[in-house]
């Protein structure tokens, strides 16, 4: 085991799945389809496997943190107030968080019933293109600066505090935010926030987003695979938008597919890769769990914080 990840137990998937007693997923082949990334696989079998264990690990936290809010009441001898449990999920462009974070939604309102499950990306967090061209920054969208990381940490703040919050809503058709529409987030039972920045510390900020979360998952692969991965869905994503002049991918459909193969490489290159290496990556060990694919996106390994 390498020195990053002295503070981590590894467990390889056979070890992890038998962690939990065998039950039927609690979902349909036909649901798993309709969460999933169109470029991800994902298999109930992997349900079964590797989320339900996860599932039934954030119970374990959930309870945790239960039985001491409880306690820290009758030391302070005042009731404690109900507050979301959050949780965060980071890793690269492309890994698979958006699959796992869907995925998670669904077990755990059907694991508890009775509660309700919000999910968040900080997509919605993004400055507007006007304001990234007015900084000269529009080629960094996705980098730290282009985050408006303030309003991330007031509305995780109020989140806590229990209240309802509207945010911004960012589309990937139109490659922006989308001018006058929001999001209505409730201060549920479980809030999944969802993104590539949600470990990492805001400019001249005494706070990490990490601190609001009550558990944390970051999903790691091998770099070659998130190229590979990368490269699939950018060229999968010119179908969706054959059709739609309106759509930003639109335009690379009107180009030979080496032209577009060759820029599609060249951003990963320029952008994603470098956000990668100095920016997300270097987060990774403030997860509790760190989730690892393999080249066939199946996960093969888990750590988890000693």
């Amino acid at each position: 085991m390498t020195n990053e990840f002295i503070h981590y137990e590894k467990i390889s998937r056979a070890t992890w799945q038998s962690l939990h007693r065998k039950t039927t997923p609690p979902l349909t082949e036909e649901e798993l389809d309709s969460i999933k990334s169109f470029n991800d696989q994902i298999s109930l079998q992997d349900v079964t496997d590797i989320y339900l264990p996860l599932a039934h690990l954030i119970q374990i936290y959930k309870r945790s943190k239960e039985d001491l809010a409880f306690s820290k009441g009758i030391f302070l001898q005042r009731e404690s107030k109900s507050q979301p449990f959050i949780i965060g999920i980071s890793g690269s462009v492309a890994v698979g968080k958006s699959t796992t974070s869907r995925l998670l939604q669904i077990l755990l309102s059907r694991i508890f019933p009775e509660a309700s499950v919000e999910l968040v990306t900080t997509d919605g967090f993004l400055y507007p293109n006007s304001i990234l061209n007015e900084r000269n920054i529009l080629n960094r969208k996705g980098f730290p600066e282009s985050y408006d990381m303030e309003s991330l940490l007031d509305f995780l703040d109020q989140l806590k505090n229990g209240q309802d919050v509207d945010i911004p809503v960012y589309s990937h058709e139109i490659y922006d935010i989308v001018p006058d529409k929001t999001q209505r987030v409730q201060a549920a039972d479980f809030v999944i926030v969802e993104g590539i920045n949600v470990f990492q510390t805001p400019h001249n900020s005494r706070l990490y987003i990490t601190d609001f979360f009550d558990f944390s998952i970051y999903v790691d692969a091998a770099v070659e695979d998130i190229e590979s991965w990368y490269l699939d869905r950018f060229l999968k994503l010119l179908s969706f938008a054959q059709d739609d002049p309106n759509n930003y991918y639109y335009r690379f459909t009107q180009q030979p597919i080496s032209e577009v193969k060759d820029f599609a490489h060249q951003v990963w290159t320029s952008i994603n890769l470098t956000n990668l290496q100095n920016y997300i990556e270097p987060t990774r060990n403030r997860a509790e769990v760190i989730l690892h694919k393999s080249k066939n996106h199946e996960i093969d390994e888990i750590y988890l914080k000693k």
